[in-house]
């Protein structure tokens, strides 16, 4: 006859010890994140963002540093030849035949009114201008035979090509082009000295031109032209130098600033030389010739031959690293994850994929190789830097949606894990059946996930700084809130369960004029009036941990259809398990009269209205 009650006492015992587990364990969390980041790489999309590895959508809103090519992410990718200065009694015709064969790229004219370059945009410039000049350069590449090539690569900077030249009929022929500086250093023949080309490329550079130099050699037998991908000629002569145009996007200076706003630092990593490298960076508000000094720029053989230590004392000061190679940027970026920075990296070319890989965000450009979209974690389709800060904007909103979703379930948890505690030591039966607190988990926490998990990212986010990567996601305010709402809201239901214990309640009005007494148990009705109460209470407060440090109204839904749609699912949900008789039994609930249900939900919605008032009085 002992055997029957300790055994029911035993069973009690492990339902309420698996409803605690049940409540304390936040469950939804990794769905939640599961979702925002899902929900945000398709929204990225839109945004010229596509998100091949999921976690990078958040770590792009912890970054400290964004280090970004020059060439099509800040500039338009537009390039025309300004101007082409020919020094000397070079012909005509020796400058064509060197432009058009010296060269990997070539025009599409199936559009006549606007031509396609295909391959390398600068060297596309180039063929365009000889064909504004009449020039067609597909005649001259048939009409001549290439005898050896030297290809262009970052550590040269420059190309070359042995032609049988028509030009110079049947005379084989050096052509050369890069980088003025070294072009001209190559050359024992000129006809113009070193301060005069200095004194033009500065020129050009202060008005953001990018610059190559041309030379080229009549070869004859026994001439040395190229060794092991090398120039060893010993007569060529420097013809000129191209001043190239290549125009700042319009909505790259607004994108620079909304950055260095959000406390992210912007640091230019381009093969260009320092005057175009610096008035670019001028151009976008990131260089200030009356602040900016020598320290805040470097060339890539000057930052190759820093140390360790000194590369780690200048690091954070650089702003621009012109004439860059690509090992360079993946030695900027260890070098800045020394630093504690969180750095995200621009490529395009095969030669970035190790910084790619190396950064904690590595961004592929839409127009580069597959090689470098395959080491980076974001393509930015469009090449934009704009479309970087948007990919910011998201990765910060994400991080702020993930611990509103905290906020809000860890809330409920505190709320439901006391209550139950307090409701066995208090010797009545589970105020929240296991049922109960499973239909609690699937609307407060899944539905909620999914409310949460679709608000759209916020343009406020950008005037914050960004946020330690290291730090606990339950910050202080957080913390406050939880421990102060969810703690406040069990109060409230254990004085309702006391209430419930000691006086008998048939309808909600009866609360007003109650005697106690010793009751000792609490009926269904009572129960459903407890369970209800909890869940209209959080329903109401999961508009405020939507708003949550936002600096909005509760009520601002612009752009939250989804979050409206899942609010009406969870409250007629609620309401149709309560009043629907074929559920009452499986939850343990009765049905409530018009009246209880206004009453609650009239009650239960000061939550909102409170915060709203509160919200008005501050903000004013």
């Amino acid at each position: 006859e002992q055997v029957a009650p300790f055994i029911a006492y035993v069973l009690q015992t492990l339902m309420i010890a698996v409803t605690l587990v049940v409540v304390a364990v936040p469950e939804g969390l990794p769905m939640a994140v599961t979702l925002s980041l899902a929900y945000s790489m398709r929204r990225m999309l839109k945004t010229n963002n596509l998100v091949r590895k999921m976690h990078a959508c958040e770590t792009m809103g912890a970054t400290t540093v964004i280090c970004t090519d020059k060439t099509g992410t800040l500039t338009q990718n537009l390039m025309s030849v300004d101007e082409m200065k020919v020094y000397g009694d070079t012909s005509k015709e020796v400058l064509a035949e060197g432009i058009a064969v010296n060269s990997t790229a070539s025009i599409d004219f199936s559009d006549k009114s606007k031509p396609q370059i295909l391959g390398n945009p600068t060297e596309g410039a180039l063929l365009l201008w000889l064909n504004n000049k009449g020039v067609d350069y597909r005649s001259i590449r048939e009409s001549v035979k290439t005898v050896a090539e030297v290809p262009f690569s970052t550590e040269r900077k420059y190309m070359a090509t042995i032609v049988e030249s028509v030009a110079l009929k049947g005379k084989k022929v050096l052509y050369v082009k890069g980088a003025p500086e070294i072009v001209f250093g190559l050359c024992k023949e000129t006809s113009v000295s070193k301060e005069d080309v200095e004194k033009q490329l500065t020129e050009y550079q202060n008005r953001a031109m990018r610059t190559l130099g041309f030379a080229y050699q009549v070869l004859n037998d026994g001439d040395k032209a190229i060794e092991d991908n090398k120039i060893v000629a010993e007569k060529l002569c420097f013809i000129g130098v191209a001043a190239i145009a290549d125009p700042v996007r319009l909505d790259v200076p607004f994108a620079v600033k909304e950055c260095v706003d959000a406390g992210i630092s912007v640091k230019i990593v381009t093969g260009d030389t320092p005057g175009t490298a610096k008035e670019i960076a001028r151009q976008i508000g990131l260089w200030d010739n009356a602040k900016d000094t020598e320290r805040n720029i470097i060339t890539g053989p000057e930052f190759a031959a820093l140390s360790d230590t000194e590369l780690q004392e200048r690091i954070l000061d650089l702003k621009i690293i012109s004439r860059a190679r690509p090992m360079d940027k993946k030695r900027l970026v260890e070098t800045l994850q020394k630093k504690n920075q969180v750095v995200a990296v621009t490529g395009d070319g095969t030669n970035d994929a190790p910084a790619l890989r190396a950064a904690h965000v590595g961004l592929s450009m839409g127009d580069g190789t597959s090689v470098a979209k395959e080491a980076s974690d974001i393509t930015i389709i469009d090449n934009s830097f704009s479309s970087i800060g948007k990919a910011v904007m998201w990765g910060r909103s994400l991080y702020q949606n993930i611990q509103r979703f905290l906020l809000f379930q860890l809330t409920v948890n505190v709320t439901a894990c006391f209550l139950v505690l307090c409701g066995a030591f208090m010797g009545t039966e589970s105020p929240l059946t296991v049922t109960q607190m499973l239909w609690i988990n699937l609307i407060m926490d899944t539905f909620a996930a999914m409310a949460l998990a679709s608000l759209p990212p916020s343009e406020s986010v950008m005037k914050d700084t960004p946020r330690d990567r290291k730090a606990f996601i339950l910050n202080k305010p957080m913390l406050r809130e939880i421990i102060g709402v969810g703690g406040f809201f069990f109060l409230m239901l254990l004085g309702m369960l006391y209430i419930f214990q000691h006086a008998e309640v048939n309808q909600l009005t009866d609360l007003l004029h109650l005697q106690l007494g010793a009751k000792g148990h609490v009926s269904t009705y009572e129960l459903t009036l407890l369970f209800t109460t909890f869940v209209m209470t959080h329903f109401f407060y999961l508009f405020n941990a939507r708003a949550f440090e936002t600096g909005k109204s509760a009520l601002h839904f612009k752009g939250c259809q989804g979050l409206l749609v899942i609010v009406a699912v969870i409250f007629f949900g609620q309401v149709a398990m309560v009043e629907t008789p074929l559920l009452q039994d499986f939850f343990n609930v009765c049905g409530l009269t018009l009246e209880d249900w206004i009453i609650i939900i009239l009650g239960s919605s000061l939550v909102l209205w409170i915060r709203e008032i509160w919200h008005a009085l501050t903000t004013k």
